[in-house]
This record gives C-alpha cells, sequence and structure tokens, in this order.
C-alpha cells in the first residue's frame, strides 16, 4: 500500500528535507506541500492524501484549528503533528483537534518513517515527552491499581489486541474515534504504558484478556 502525503511547514528548507527524507521509502508518496494553514487546506481537499504531516505555528490557520479544519473539510485524512513544541498549549489542543499522532523533529528518521505507516493505518503515534504530557492530563486523582479497567476499557484493550484501528473500534463500540483516544490514554495512565502494543502486552500479562 502506498501512503499518500502531503507535508505542511512554514519553513522551505523543512519542507525540502521531508521531501527528501520521506522520498527514500518506495511506499511513501508526497503528493503536495504547502507553506500555511489556507494553503494546506486547498492541497489536502484537492489531493485527498492519506496522512498530512504538519507543524503547528505557522500562518493562519495553525494549530489545533487547522487540524480541525482538516478533518471537516476531508474527514478520513490522518493528521500526524510533527514540531519542535512539546507544551501543554501545544499538545491538547492538537490532540483535542483530532491528530492522530505527535512527534518532535528531532525524531530519528526510522521513528517518522514508523510513525507515518501508523497513521496511516489509523494508529496513534506519540512521542515520549507528548505523551508525558497527556498522561499527566488523564491519570486519576487517586491511585488506581493497575490492571483495573472500566468495562468499556477492556472492551477496547480486546478490541485492539485483535489489531482494530481506532476507527474500527469506534465502529464496533458506536462511539467517536476521539472517544476511543480518551479511553485509550486512560488505559495507558492505567496500566502505566506508553502506547497499544504495551498495553496489549500488560493486559494479557495481567489476565484483562
Amino acid at each position: 500500500m502506498t501512503v499518500r502525503l502531503v507535508v505542511v511547514d512554514d519553513h522551505p528548507v523543512v519542507r525540502d528535507g521531508l521531501r527528501g527524507m520521506l522520498g527514500t521509502q518506495p511506499d511513501f508518496a508526497i503528493v503536495g506541500e504547502a507553506a500555511g494553514g489556507a494553503e494546506a487546506l486547498t492541497v489536502v481537499a484537492a489531493e485527498r492524501p492519506d496522512v498530512v504531516l504538519t507543524d503547528l505555528r505557522m500562518p493562519e490557520p495553525s494549530g489545533g484549528t487547522l487540524i480541525r479544519l482538516l478533518l471537516e473539510r476531508v474527514p478520513t485524512v490522518r493528521v500526524l503533528v510533527l514540531t519542535t513544541h512539546d507544551t501543554d498549549s501545544d499538545v491538547l489542543p492538537a490532540v483535542e483537534a483530532g491528530a492522530i499522532g505527535y512527534l518532535l523533529k528531532d525524531a530519528p528518521r526510522e521513528e517518522l518513517f514508523r510513525a507515518v505507516r501508523a497513521a496511516a493505518r489509523g494508529e496513534t503515534v506519540l512521542s515520549p515527552s507528548v505523551a508525558a504530557v497527556l498522561l499527566s492530563r488523564v491519570r486519576p486523582r487517586k491511585p488506581t491499581p493497575t490492571g483495573q479497567l472500566s468495562a468499556r476499557e477492556r472492551e477496547i484493550v480486546a478490541l485492539v489486541a485483535q489489531g482494530r484501528t481506532n476507527r474500527e473500534v469506534a465502529a464496533a463500540l458506536y462511539i467517536s474515534e476521539a472517544t476511543v483516544k480518551t479511553h485509550l490514554l486512560r488505559i495507558y495512565a492505567k496500566l502505566e504504558v506508553p502506547d497499544r502494543a504495551a498495553a496489549v502486552s500488560a493486559a494479557h500479562r495481567l489476565g484483562i484478556l
């Protein structure tokens, strides 16, 4: 499967670098690029890519607003953030707006390649520092015994263990993708793990599955 990409960044050197780096992968096809939010909306609407790789701070619209508008215009697109900013004020609006992943620009190229492929499959991808920010927000105020998942959380872990994407989990349970992401973050916090693969492993170990 070829992953069709649009790259959005207001720095030409960054766009050139990403285009050259991503172009080394035979399963990636860069179908467009943009230097700001308005241009990104036009390009994405015309090309309808699988994944949009975007920075956050650019000519408006940007950040969470841009992500929300992209998903409103092309609901099938997956938005993967690639930025230098990992503060609460950047991370939370982006995730709440519907970004499927959030990486920092110092990520190794192989990590970026994996993230793009995972995003195309509908899987959430977070850099460790970003995961820490989100977990600090969803971690229960009172200590929760490891493995004490709600009935809904157990259903979600079971579906994830079957290899279902967030979209497929949402369809199976008649809830939104955003709700699935919120449940997953709570599951990560309760199981004290960083991602879905580790959550499935922990759930098996604890006898939840």
